[in-house]
């Protein structure tokens, strides 16, 4: 029943979806950005603390509302962790009405091929088995291209599919994100390879089965509206790749049909150091500049 709910409000809802996922190495960035230095910490629970600070401040801002937020993607120790006295995506689901999801990979291989694949997940299986105590919609899982290398490309795709029948056979929606590179000196050609090997792995997909795909916002605007119209596709939404917030938004207004799943973009300007109400303002411009590039 409440998986239904968190599709329907997926599939019709407007807004967009807040990347809150950062996990061990990108989360001492996340807080440097947040005007937390390292030296303020000495060891990854007291990093992990003062991140989740960060997220339960802004989660449980009041700006931070199902109007304009349809989704929140969370890293599993922010998953096991509590918000207002709850588990933190009961919180969200049950408080807010936003739709919880779940990083489920364990970081990037190296590079080869001019791409980075998964590392290996063994422990998928048992992770999403804890999800289930929770009301917890779907996944997320990123790799990233650099190259229009089509052995690459491919090894990316299949392995995301791979991954997203097995999250699939445990009744999750799972979120496919190969990132391609902004900074790629043949971005277009990437995105080419990229989509028709995703059209053709959708092809494969059971006709009961959704994905949703988590996509860098293309050079060409418009340029994946045949996966946004596609019937295995649930929601195409786009990641902001390193873009600050104003481009990121400009670029999501040239493909409709798209919405945001932006982190950096998301909390750019946001700093432990401001008071609730600068904290609260400067994150309701943000949800607000998001919100309507995402309803274009």
């Amino acid at each position: 029943m409440e998986y239904q709910k968190q599709r329907q409000r997926i599939k019709d809802g407007s807004g967009f979806i807040a990347a809150l996922d950062q996990s061990g190495g990108s989360t001492p960035k996340a807080l440097e950005n947040y005007g937390i230095s390292s030296d303020a910490y000495d060891n990854d629970d007291a990093m992990f603390d003062l991140v989740h600070e960060m997220r339960a401040r802004i989660m449980t801002c009041d700006c931070f509302d199902n109007e304009r937020v349809l989704g929140a993607i969370l890293f599993e120790d922010t998953m096991e962790r509590e918000v207002n006295g709850k588990p933190t995506a009961n919180y969200l689901w049950e408080d807010k009405n936003i739709v919880p999801f779940l990083k489920v990979d364990k970081g990037l291989a190296e590079q080869m091929s001019g791409v980075q694949v998964m590392r290996p997940m063994p422990d998928l299986d048992a992770l999403l088995d804890k999800a289930k105590n929770y009301p917890v919609f779907g996944t997320k899982m990123r790799s990233v291209i650099y190259e229009p290398s089509v052995d690459g490309i491919e090894l990316v795709i299949q392995q995301q599919f791979d991954v997203a029948k097995q999250i699939l056979s445990k009744g999750f929606m799972p979120i496919v994100e190969p990132e391609v590179n902004i900074d790629s000196a043949q971005k277009h050609e990437c995105e080419v390879i990229l989509k028709a090997d995703i059209l053709r792995n959708l092809e494969r997909l059971n006709d009961d089965h959704q994905v949703m795909l988590k996509l860098t916002l293309p050079t060409d605007g418009g340029f994946y509206q045949e996966l946004i119209d596609h019937p295995k596709v649930l929601k195409v939404v786009a990641l902001s790749g390193g873009y600050s917030r104003r481009e990121a938004c400009e670029k999501l207004k040239q493909n409709p049909g798209m919405i945001a799943s932006f982190s950096r973009a998301f909390t750019e300007g946001l700093s432990k150091q401001q008071s609730d109400k600068e904290f609260a303002d400067t994150m309701n411009a943000s949800i607000e500049e998001i919100y309507q590039a995402s309803n274009v």
